[in-house]
C-alpha cells in the first residue's frame, strides 16, 4: 500500500482515499489534506466537488507540478460543529514552496474550500 501524499504516514486507502472517493471530510484540516492529495494525484473531480460553489472556478486544470510534501502550520476552528475554519499550510513542490492561508466553510453540513491568501 502506498503512503498518502498528505504526509500522515498512513496508507492512502486509510487516509485521504475515502474523501477522494466522495466521503465528506469531518474537519477543514482533513479536507485540506485531501485537496493536497488530489493536487498531487491530479484528481480534478475531487477539487471541483470540494470547492465552495460561490468561489469555484468554471474551469479547473491541474498542471504537471510534482508535489513533495505538506506541512500544516496552523488551524483555526474547522471542527465538525463549526461553520467555518482556516488552515495555514506550506506545500513543497518541484519548483519551491506554496504557502497559503485557506478559508473553509460548511455548506449543507459538508466542508468546502472557499479561498486562500498567500502570505
Amino acid at each position: 500500500m502506498s503512503p498518502c501524499p498528505c504526509g500522515t504516514g498512513r496508507p492512502l486507502a486509510a487516509c485521504c482515499g475515502p474523501y477522494l472517493d466522495g466521503e465528506p471530510a469531518p474537519t477543514a484540516e482533513v479536507l485540506m489534506r485531501s485537496r493536497y492529495t488530489a493536487f498531487a494525484l491530479g484528481d480534478v473531480s475531487h477539487l471541483r466537488r470540494t470547492w465552495h460553489p460561490a468561489t469555484r472556478p468554471r474551469r479547473l486544470t491541474v498542471d504537471a507540478t510534482t508535489w513533495t510534501g505538506l506541512e500544516i502550520v496552523a488551524t483555526t476552528a474547522g471542527r465538525p460543529d463549526d461553520d467555518a475554519g482556516t488552515v495555514t499550510f506550506r506545500a513543497s513542490h518541484d519548483g519551491g514552496v506554496l504557502a497559503e492561508h485557506s478559508r473553509f466553510a460548511q455548506v449543507d453540513g459538508t466542508w468546502r474550500y472557499v479561498d486562500g491568501t498567500h502570505p
